[in-house]
């Protein structure tokens, strides 16, 4: 992958793909955006004591980053597993400055996400627990992923990565999403929508973060 850093409108940055023209996070802000739709909507709007969650691309780590800050914060203990089929070269981590944007502890927590094991558990601190698996999501049956309260769906946008957001693999999602279990993702495209209401989740259109008029979230109501 050809990779390089940009600048976002909050100050922090993002990595742009110049092969898929698409870039990790908003350029209307990359910590701004993953506060507001998986954090605010997600992580926050959950209630459980003890939370499991299934991220669908690492990325950057931005998204681990956050939880892991507020898991601590609020003293909640949180399991984390996310996927990725293609890991960011730490030479590029290494350029981003999330802990740096954001505080003392993030930069020290930061360097555990990126430091840890793949494919094995981590205890990146007193209540966050993560699980990076370095596979396909489009041939990994999933079996080494609990069941999930809250699903971060962060893949490169249906226009840029269609099969990412094929039936097969929302339904895949669906599967290991806990009874009122949410799935979160950045886009609300009505196609999208309708695949994960076909799933089974219970959608809504919310207002979106900077630069957007919609996200979507959607609950499995059992």
């Amino acid at each position: 992958m050809k990779l390089r850093i940009i600048n976002t409108d909050d100050g922090s940055q993002t990595v742009y793909n110049t092969e898929l023209e698409e870039q990790y996070h908003s350029v209307k802000g990359a910590i701004t955006e993953s506060n507001y739709v998986y954090i605010e909507k997600g992580y926050l709007f959950h209630k459980s004591e003890n939370p499991t969650i299934f991220e669908v691309g690492f990325g950057t780590g931005l998204n681990c980053l956050l939880t892991a800050i507020l898991a601590e914060k609020q003293k909640r203990h949180t399991t984390y597993f996310t996927i990725e089929k293609y890991p960011i070269d730490k030479k590029i981590i290494h350029q981003l400055k999330y802990g740096e944007n954001i505080s003392t502890e993030a930069q020290v927590i930061f360097k555990k996400i990126h430091a840890c094991e793949w494919n094995s558990p981590n205890k990146i601190s007193e209540y966050f627990t993560l699980i990076k698996l370095q596979a396909d999501i489009l041939k990994n049956d999933l079996k080494k992923v609990e069941e999930s309260d809250i699903i971060y769906f962060d893949a490169f946008g249906p226009d840029k990565q269609p099969e990412m957001w094929q039936a097969d693999i929302l339904k895949k999602i669906y599967s290991i999403t806990a009874a009122n279990g949410i799935f979160l993702t950045y886009s609300a495209k009505g196609d999208v929508r309708r695949q994960l209401k076909k799933c089974g989740y219970e959608m809504k259109r919310l207002p979106g973060p900077p630069g957007k008029f919609h996200m979507l979230r959607g609950i499995k109501k059992v």
